[in-house]
């Protein structure tokens, strides 16, 4: 017997076609900021600088074709790349593990029933949502290897010569990082979350199958938590990379390039050097360089990252 939906009868087709068309029509309408904003403010300048990095272009003439001559001289001819890649790999090594690992740690503390927590969250959120050039002026004056707070502390407790931080090819690095541990509150929110959507029933069989605090947060908490830390790695892998503000703020590259991270050297090749077209084929291998390391570890999600409900295989 065919069933006859409530209606549907009322309504000619013709008048239903009409009727679609119109929520077709309102659909573009309402969506059209947005897609006239990714056309022109995204689209566009990324098609845009994949044909300027075909080109020699100063700015104050006209692009002059050149084919690949761009990338064969980045990729052959160029060692400031490869610093630039080395030095910004050195900081990705140290940032994102000791920043993923400290926000995990933070949130783990911010989580227990403890009086006031709200407010200990909110103290250790809010230097994220300070911008980049204050925060880097502020640590010029904390690393000073003369007067800086770090280095004072230091002799205090006995250190008779402290790092040269900033002014030190050996320590500039290990400087930036310790600057990136202070955005850690952003990441603590997102696992602290994630933290807090745990089902409170699997800690409980856990106690009843005679769990201690550890097994719990290996054999629960972690599992549980690791579609938080997959997105955690992902975000700090891409934001790490593409490290400026302290840079341009704090060390201008130096000393002798020892801080010389890849974004800095893609802006001096576009905006003080003017080759426009240089610092476009810059900018898509460090896109390349991105997207190869982000498909890498979502790769390797399935031996690590637990979903609830999903079986392995």
């Amino acid at each position: 017997m065919a069933t006859v939906t409530p209606g549907a009868a009322a309504v000619p087709r013709r008048g239903r076609s009409r009727l679609l068309r119109r929520e077709e029509i309102a659909f573009y309408l309402f969506a059209s900021p947005w897609l006239v904003g990714l056309i022109v403010l995204e689209i566009g300048p990324i098609v845009a600088s994949a044909v300027l990095s075909l080109t020699e272009y100063p700015l104050i003439v006209a692009p002059k074709w050149v084919g690949l001559a761009n990338y064969e001289h980045m990729l052959f001819n160029d060692d400031l790349v490869w610093q630039a890649l080395k030095v910004t790999t050195l900081y990705c090594l140290g940032a994102i593990p000791l920043g993923v690992i400290a926000s995990f740690l933070l949130a783990l503390l911010l989580n227990l029933p403890i009086r006031g927590v709200a407010g200990y969250r909110t103290i250790y959120y809010l230097p994220s949502v300070i911008s980049g050039v204050p925060v880097a002026l502020l640590f010029i004056w904390i690393l000073n290897p003369e007067f800086g707070v770090v280095n004072n502390l230091l002799r205090a407790i006995g250190v008779q010569n402290p790092p040269q931080w900033l002014f030190s090819q050996e320590w500039v690095i290990p400087a930036l990082v310790l600057l990136s541990l202070w955005g850690v509150g952003g990441a603590m929110i997102i696992y602290l979350a994630g933290l807090q959507g745990i089902p409170q029933h699997l800690y409980e069989a856990a106690e009843i199958d005679g769990a201690g605090w550890w097994a719990k947060f290996v054999n629960v908490t972690v599992p549980m938590v690791s579609p938080v830390i997959f997105f955690n790695v992902i975000i700090s892998v891409i934001g790490a990379f593409q490290i400026f503000t302290p840079v341009f703020i704090m060390t201008q590259g130096g000393p002798a390039n020892a801080s010389l991270v890849y974004v800095y050297y893609l802006y001096n090749n576009a905006f003080r050097w003017f080759k426009m077209g240089y610092a476009s084929a810059l900018a898509w291998l460090l896109f390349f360089v991105i997207m190869a390391l982000t498909l890498l570890i979502i790769r390797s999600s399935a031996a690590w990252v637990y979903y609830e409900g999903k079986l392995k295989g």
